[in-house]
């Protein structure tokens, strides 16, 4: 069956479109090199046939900044050995700095705890200057690794500017992380520095985290200094495994000279982590030039962010969105950093904020503002959000319904960003567009630059149907390696096992006639009903029409014979109560939403649904629970939100084997 058309949402007007950065690269690619392109549609044509030219474009039209010459702009095109900008040698927070502008600030603040707060770029030049000379005087050179354990705070982003200036190797969890699951992390890549709180808040509840710093200290024997900043409050005699000081110390430098060491284009500048469902998280690298010229090319050309205008991302530390929020720096705006719940005191708190730091491009999860539509907010009848000119939203599809209810209750000449990426790429293959439609439930654009295609299981591309979401020419921002991984093999076996030479995302997608996607959800948690292969996303987008409903997960397993077991498992709004009436209602919405194969074999009430620290549903572990697999073996229990959701699968598997 051929997919309707949805609704269009959004047209940007001809002013808007005139206005938008991608028109003024347009104008300069035309004037400067001769190139006319009449739609959207043919510069992304072109900047996906002609790699090279493109990102070569990228560097001229931002004037990047490079200390030596480049000899190639793309030495090898086969993935996954592309090389960018041979010769070159750059510094990332060296074009942050370009951004410098005494009118403005470079940062606002706000958390539980404090009211907005204002940071000058002379603030942030001082203390960024202050810290690299610390860390340079302790010896903390190129290709060193300093490692944070902080929340979404000013220092964090000084911290982070002055270990990219030096030259070093930047990586980072938020201290709601376990240790553990920190040391699976950082103990891959020898720590020299670590930088610490002693706790944070969330939900208006203190945590103190100064037992869990000593711990960290024990665990990483190549530490030698922790930097630690009393954030909770001033703590008194504490001691520490290495030799500690206060951020007050570090940054006791007065009137230094902020200066930027030139690292090769692919020099690591931080490492991520995948989420470490199971197993070790993967140690995902990224490059100097890589992720400043895609960081360029995005915030300018798809998030439409300009000089001057105020950039907010609701992220922690350990999330890529982290990173990407730092990178609106580059472009001139001013970064919004909240600490805190989303959801305390009520979901209104961002909404508030939104208002009293004049935020122009609110960034978001899907999660949340499904949760706002769900509450029934009205956010544009209660806050002053005029100056607001985009909303963005990841980290999981977001459903047709919420992209309604962003444009019914928010704001109707909103322009909606959906957009997907990950960790693996630190930006987003798809997102927004500032000359084409919103529809309902849709993504706008193939971002320029990113070959991406819809793939069938016989490695053929397809249109307006579910596929494999593939990448088929390298881009810039791609990992330069997984740190620990000296012959590459779990490099390709996470992208390139499935199609030789062509990433392999792990998403399903659909590409419509009209260039916009629908993201379905990861592929590896793909639903194989009767040989038809279902996207969970598909499922929870269907169940939101349930009221009675306040979270749900699905998995499918493949028994003895052929045959299946599909179960799903619900979470219920407070005085809901699953009977049969409410089991006859979900399987109707399924059947008549997708098809009768979406029907759940069988419908359990559980406490609280498996999520991942980053907001991901736990659909694999969940999977190997059921099929026997014991919870430490199945998930990492210290990369979740909350753990002791898994008890229940673990003791249900026991009573369906």
């Amino acid at each position: 069956m051929t997919p309707t058309t949805p609704p269009v949402l959004w047209r940007p007007s001809a002013a808007f479109r005139e206005g938008s950065n991608l028109q003024q690269y347009l104008h300069w690619l035309n004037a400067a090199q001769s190139l006319h392109f009449k739609s959207y549609e043919e510069v992304w044509q072109w900047s996906v046939a002609a790699p090279a030219a493109f990102w070569e474009s990228i560097w001229q039209y931002f004037n990047i900044k490079s200390h030596t010459p480049y000899r190639a702009v793309l030495s090898d095109a086969a993935m996954p050995h592309a090389q960018w900008f041979v010769g070159s040698t750059l510094n990332y927070a060296e074009h942050i700095f370009r951004s410098y502008d005494a009118t403005r600030p470079a940062l606002l603040f706000q958390s539980e705890r404090q009211p907005l707060t204002a940071i000058s770029w002379q603030t942030l030049y001082e203390q960024v200057a202050a810290l690299r000379v610390h860390l340079e005087a302790i010896g903390v050179r190129a290709g060193d690794r300093v490692v944070a354990y902080l929340p979404n705070i000013p220092e964090a982003t000084v911290a982070f500017l002055a270990v990219n200036a030096v030259g070093a190797v930047w990586s980072s969890c938020s201290p709601d992380f376990g240790v553990s699951s920190v040391l699976d992390r950082f103990q891959q890549i020898e720590p020299k520095v670590l930088i610490v709180v002693d706790g944070y808040q969330y939900g208006g509840k203190a945590f103190d985290r100064t037992e869990a710093v000593r711990d960290l200290c024990a665990g990483l024997p190549s530490l030698e200094q922790l930097i630690m900043i009393p954030y909770l409050h001033v703590q008194q005699n504490i001691t520490f495994p290495i030799h500690a000081i206060t951020w007050a110390n570090a940054t006791a430098a007065r009137d230094a000279t902020l200066q930027f060491e030139p690292v090769p284009f692919d020099h690591p500048i931080w490492v991520l982590y995948s989420s470490g469902t199971t197993g070790l998280p993967k140690a995902i690298t990224h490059s100097h030039g890589g992720v400043l010229l895609e960081h360029y090319k995005y915030l300018a050309f798809h998030n439409d962010v300009h000089a001057g205008e105020r950039f907010f991302w609701f992220s922690t530390t350990g999330w890529m969105m982290w990173n990407f929020l730092q990178a609106s720096l580059l472009v001139g705006a001013t970064a919004v950093l909240y600490d805190g719940s989303p959801g305390y005191p009520n979901l209104n708190v961002l909404w508030q904020l939104a208002e009293t730091a004049q935020i122009t491009h609110f960034g978001t999860s899907a999660p949340y503002i499904v949760a706002c539509m769900q509450q029934g907010f009205q956010p544009s009848k209660r806050f002053n959000i005029s100056h607001l000119r985009s909303i963005g939203s990841t980290g999981s599809p977001l459903p047709p319904d919420a992209f309604a209810w962003v444009y019914a209750y928010v704001k109707s000449d909103i322009w909606l960003c959906s957009m997907s990426g990950g960790t693996d790429v630190c930006t987003a293959f798809v997102g927004g567009c500032p000359f084409e439609p919103v529809y309902e439930g849709e993504i706008q654009c193939r971002a320029l630059g990113c070959a991406l295609y819809a793939y069938d299981e016989a490695g053929q591309p397809v249109l307006d149907e579910v596929g494999e979401m593939v990448i088929t020419q390298p881009m810039p921002s791609m990992p330069i390696y997984f740190w620990n991984d000296p012959d590459g093999q779990k490099y390709l076996g996470s992208y390139f096992d499935m199609y030789p030479g062509v990433w392999r995302h792990g998403d399903w997608v659909r590409i419509t006639p009209s260039g916009s996607l629908v993201i379905y959800g990861r592929s590896d948690a793909t639903l194989n009903r009767q040989g038809v292969r279902i996207g969970t996303g598909e499922i929870y987008n269907a169940l939101l029409q349930v009221p009675e409903l306040k979270d749900s997960l699905i998995v499918n397993l493949e028994l003895d014979g052929g045959r299946h077991y599909m179960p799903l498992f619900i979470l219920l709004n407070e005085n809901a109560q699953l009977d049969e009436y409410l089991k006859q209602k979900i399987n109707k919405i399924l059947k008549i939403s997708c098809s009768p194969r979406h029907v759940p074999d069988e419908i359990i009430v559980v406490p609280d649904i498996p999520y991942t620290i980053s907001g991901k549903k736990m659909e694999a572990p969940v999977k190997r629970i059921l099929m026997g697999h014991p919870i430490a073996k199945a998930a990492n229990i210290d990369s979740m939100r909350n753990p002791e959701s898994l008890a229940f699968f673990s003791t249900f598997a026991k009573e369906i084997s």
